[in-house]
């Protein structure tokens, strides 16, 4: 029989840079699901209790959160993101709709 080690592509993102790619990617995907598997990837490649304490959340919500049916809120993204040292951009799509909804100010 052959042994097999369980597959963590958390040992992958070893570095900020393929970390940051990695998320970059899932933004890119525009997949809400991608982007917070990927936060939780990032976070577990750091350390869970670590960005749970910079983010100011305890580690269980944080894991509750990126957690497979979690659906944190924009604001608890943001946290995340702030307590990995990242932070979001905007830029034209190159292709795809364009909502030509208005927002009034």
């Amino acid at each position: 029989m052959t042994k097999t080690a369980p597959f963590d592509a958390a040992d992958y993102l070893d570095t900020p840079e393929r970390q940051t790619a990695y998320i970059a990617a899932a933004l890119e995907s525009g997949d809400a699901d991608f982007v917070r598997d990927a936060l939780g990837l990032v976070a577990r490649a750091r350390g869970m209790a670590e960005i749970a304490k910079k983010a100011g959340l305890n580690r269980e919500s944080l894991y509750k959160a990126l957690g497979e049916t979690g659906n944190p809120e924009f604001g608890t993204v943001m946290r995340i993101v702030n307590a990995l040292g990242l932070t979001l951009s905007a830029r034209q799509a190159m292709s795809g709709p364009v909502s030509k909804r208005r927002r009034s100010a």
